[in-house]
């Protein structure tokens, strides 16, 4: 199958991470400027997954809870104000940091439900993730091997997750260390399939140099719940890194 053939069979792209400069301090552009660039680039929508309280969170963590969700979300709700001006889908997630330096991608809360939840801000993973899981939100295990300054050790989540970030796509961009860190993905493509989790792609995209990296389907998302079904039930879907396309499995198709 070629490359061609995978985007006419799964012509709907999303971009499952993604951050802004209104909601994440290593943001370098704002929301409105990443819509554009994925709705020129050919994406069929994205998701605002930008650093919480436990990350690199562009804002302060002092203040009162809600005022810090409502500030907080201006990323999402820039994004996606300029989504529905150009009728380019945009969806509501955040990457949440627990410890140090393990990081989650959540989908299928609202803000009125987490304004409610103000103890979120001090629960551990189990306990966090319990709670996104009682609304029927969707935790997927970001980037699990990565080792960075801010990682004091790489652990993984896989009893407590609903599925594992196989491909980050800023794990294949050349640095200049020289190191190889596709081997980070290759090891989260192990850990979900010996634990039978799906996978997911993004590209952990902080600005508007798009690495092109997401999930793929044949039909397009109707909603954010669509997305957390299809991913719970490992319906049909393919993963690129940006410049492989994978199948549900990471197994490489071209």
């Amino acid at each position: 199958m070629t490359a061609k053939e995978i985007r006419e069979q799964y012509p709907y792209l999303y971009e499952t991470h993604m951050h802004t400069s209104e909601g994440s301090k290593c943001g370098q552009c704002p929301a409105a400027e990443m819509v554009r660039a994925y709705k020129e680039a050919g994406y069929a929508g994205v998701m605002v997954t930008d650093h919480n309280w436990g990350g690199n969170t562009a804002v302060d963590r002092n203040l009162p809870w809600t005022e810090w969700i409502d500030k907080f979300f201006m990323g999402y709700h820039n994004a996606k104000a300029e989504g529905d001006r150009l009728g380019f889908p945009v969806f509501l997630g955040y990457e949440a940091t627990q410890g140090h330096g393990h990081d989650f991608l959540i989908y299928g809360f609202t803000l009125d439900w987490m304004k409610q939840h103000p103890e979120l801000k001090t629960a551990w993973v189990p306990e966090q993730l319990e709670l996104i899981h009682s609304v029927g939100g969707l935790v997927v295990q970001a980037h699990p091997y990565r080792e960075a300054d801010y990682v004091d050790e790489v652990l993984t989540f896989e009893q407590y997750v609903d599925g594992i970030e196989m491909f980050n796509a800023a794990h294949c961009t050349v640095r200049s260390d020289g190191n190889d860190r596709s081997i980070w993905n290759e090891k989260a493509v192990a850990l979900a399939n010996a634990n039978n989790l799906p996978g997911t792609a993004g590209s952990d995209q902080h600005n508007t140099k798009l690495m092109g990296g997401g999930t793929a389907f044949p039909t397009p998302l109707k909603d954010i719940q669509d997305y957390i079904r299809r991913i719970k039930n490992n319906e049909d879907h393919v993963l690129t890194d940006g410049k492989h396309w994978y199948d549900k499995k990471g197994n490489l198709l071209v």
